[in-house]
């Protein structure tokens, strides 16, 4: 699925099953919920921390509501993520061209 299929996907699931899209303060708030939840699986498996008993662990899967919170922010803000991705991998490119390939501490 390319980045503007997900975005028609989700969508079209809204106006299916969602009714409507929460306002953009609301989405804000469930993304950085959501990155908190891939946060805690990643303390617990490759951190100090361990997991309850009987905790969920699934990363895929939390990583999947972080990305569908963040299409439907795009979405309802009008924001072509393809485009956007483009146009940040260009600037990342032109900007860090050789910074990481320069640093010793990567080495």
């Amino acid at each position: 699925m390319t980045i503007k299929e997900a975005q028609e996907r989700i969508d079209a699931w809204i106006k299916e099953y969602g009714v409507r899209y929460f306002d953009e303060l609301t989405n804000m708030a469930i993304l950085t919920e959501e990155v908190g939840e891939v946060a805690r699986i990643m303390a617990r498996r490759y951190g100090e921390q361990s997991f309850k008993e009987g905790e969920k662990a699934d990363l895929g899967d939390e990583l999947a509501d972080v990305l569908w919170v963040l299409i439907c922010i795009a979405n309802q803000t009008g924001t072509d993520l393809t485009e956007a991705l483009k146009k940040n991998l260009e600037k990342k490119t032109k900007r860090d061209h050789s910074r990481h390939t320069g640093n010793p501490k990567l080495k």
